[in-house]
């Protein structure tokens, strides 16, 4: 077996063999291995998807992966009006990306050869989520893939947590998947063929001091993504789970500076980066693109099979 420090994976598919503890994804990767399968073909061709969260990080990472695989693309994004909105609760850490960002996105979709359309999206509002869902529909004739990618963060004590901070969070990050789900699985059902596929966290098998909402709403994902797998399975609909570890995205570096003022330890925001960083097995944190195709290989035909799983993404981190 060769040792973790020296291989360096070449393609997409040795990434998935290389960082993946799921025995039964590793064996529907090393079957499409064997099978040549080349994971930048356009084998999701006249199929439509919907990613929320697909204006930045591993939403828009998603977003492009399956829209370079010949899906039409819909993205959902909650977004700021310029550079210095906030547009959410204080003390809520999140990444909001701009308007502009959101057209910017659509722009490098629409340049893989396919079509796509950005919706401002609030995960909380079901008005919202259900004209994210009628807009796919009318455009593209239906919803064959749903990603789950929109997410809030917060950083506090369980006893300094209030109504509003605990409820925000488990809307968003919870709440506003089922409503998604709920939308789109019956018309996935009937048609015979889906995917859903919900960005959790490793934070839902492992609880961290200060981010209960965060670790509940991630482990309450688990729970609704093995039901619906249940549900639809009979009837060709697929729901999987990826659990990220350290990954780098806007929510990532929001949220640092949370981090570095509750560590009281006087580091600076790059001295807590590195130090995460290290405390990595791979000594790397992981690229958006990396979770991105993990969710590509997901909606391959070859992955049927592959349901009610939860993945890791860590680079051999717990957390």
């Amino acid at each position: 077996m060769l040792a973790l420090s020296k291989y360096r994976p070449k393609t997409y598919l040795d990434y998935l063999l290389y960082n993946t503890n799921s025995i039964a994804v590793r064996w529907n990767l090393i079957y499409a291995k064997h099978k040549g399968i080349e994971m930048t073909e356009k084998y999701l061709s006249g199929r439509s998807a919907i990613v929320t969260g697909g204006a930045s990080g591993m939403g828009r990472a998603i977003a492009i992966a399956l829209a370079r695989r010949g899906a039409n693309v819909t993205i959902g994004s909650y977004t700021r009006k310029n550079e210095n909105d906030i547009s959410h609760p204080e003390n809520i850490d999140t990444y909001l990306p701009t308007s502009r960002e959101l057209g910017e996105t659509v722009d490098e979709l629409k340049s893989a050869g396919v079509q796509a359309l950005a919706l401002h999206h609030d995960a909380g509002s079901f008005e919202s989520c259900q004209s994210l869902v009628n807009t796919a529909v009318e455009t593209f004739g239906g919803v064959d893939i749903l990603c789950n990618a929109a997410g809030v963060w917060i950083s506090r004590p369980i006893c300094e947590h209030n109504e509003e901070d605990w409820s925000y969070v488990i809307d968003t990050n919870l709440s506003g998947y089922f409503r998604m789900i709920r939308l789109v699985l019956p018309a996935m059902m009937k048609s015979g063929w889906g995917r859903i596929i919900n960005v959790a966290s490793t934070a839902a098998n492992i609880g961290a001091e200060g981010n209960a909402a965060y670790c509940a709403a991630k482990a309450g994902i688990l729970g609704l993504t093995r039901c619906v797998a249940l549900e639809g399975a009979s009837s060709g609909v697929t729901a999987n789970a990826i659990n990220p570890g350290w990954v780098d995205t806007g929510l990532f570096r929001a949220s640092l500076d949370t981090i570095v003022k509750q560590d009281q330890d006087n580091k600076t925001t790059q001295e807590t980066f590195s130090e995460i960083e290290q405390s990595i097995p791979q000594k790397r944190f992981i690229a958006p693109e990396e979770i991105a195709a993990l969710a590509a290989f997901l909606c391959h035909d070859h992955a049927q099979s592959l349901t009610m799983e939860d993945i890791t993404v860590a680079g051999g981190a717990h957390w």
